[in-house]
């Protein structure tokens, strides 16, 4: 199972505490206080997109797997945090702890995957992650991804997050534009059906490449 980068920023809420810092030594504050909050209104257009059984990869404290669940789909939490995994199954949603590049239940039958909250960025490399999304999808599957905004570049390399003097492990992330994503797609097998932002982020609908 792959280190669990983000294990500090799960211990509270404070959204003022925790940065990533990539290969660049750019800081990036982490909104860790979203995470724990419920389903901001910007994951809406996301959730009105999934219409069947949604695997929410890096579901983290569970807020959007909660929010699937609560509209009716059968949905699956997964994340390397056993705390992540803790606190979905608390807030009454289905997680498992588990490597999404690891076997996972019904794979090759999912209606949707999802990707949000930057996790397009994990194991570091998205053309690799985007092609295990669709080994999980069913052929008219959709993946929904959460990328940066047009025009803020892409990245891949190790990064860390840091709180303070406290530093987290180093591990491979990656981060990837609205621009970038359909390059990205088309490597791993799928191919961008949409592209649509609410609020100040950016989502994109992707479909098995023809």
């Amino acid at each position: 199972m792959s280190a669990d980068g983000f294990a500090t920023a799960l211990r509270d809420h404070d959204p003022g505490t925790y940065w990533l810092v990539g290969p660049d030594g750019v800081r990036r504050r982490l909104p860790v206080g979203r995470w724990h909050g419920p389903a901001e209104r910007a994951t809406g257009p996301v959730v009105a997109r999934c219409t069947g059984p949604t695997l929410d990869l890096g579901c983290g404290p569970g807020r959007l797997t909660v929010a699937l669940t609560r509209a009716g789909r059968t949905t699956l939490g997964v994340d390397v945090s056993a705390r992540a995994v803790a606190l979905t199954r608390a807030r009454g949603a289905v997680a498992i702890r588990a490597d999404l590049f690891d076997p996972l239940p019904a794979e090759g039958r999912w209606t949707h995957v999802v990707l949000l909250d930057g996790n397009i960025g994990i194991g570091g490399d998205p053309v690799a992650l985007l092609a295990r999304c669709r080994s999980l999808l069913r052929p008219a599957g959709t993946a929904l991804v959460e990328v940066d905004p047009p025009g803020t570049g892409a990245w891949q390399g190790l990064a860390q997050v840091v709180s303070g003097r406290d530093r987290g492990p180093v591990f491979r992330w990656a981060q990837l534009d609205a621009d970038a994503v359909h390059d990205a797609a088309a490597s791993g097998g799928l191919a961008v059906r949409d592209m649509f932002p609410a609020g100040r982020r950016w989502f994109a609908e992707l479909v098995a490449h023809p």
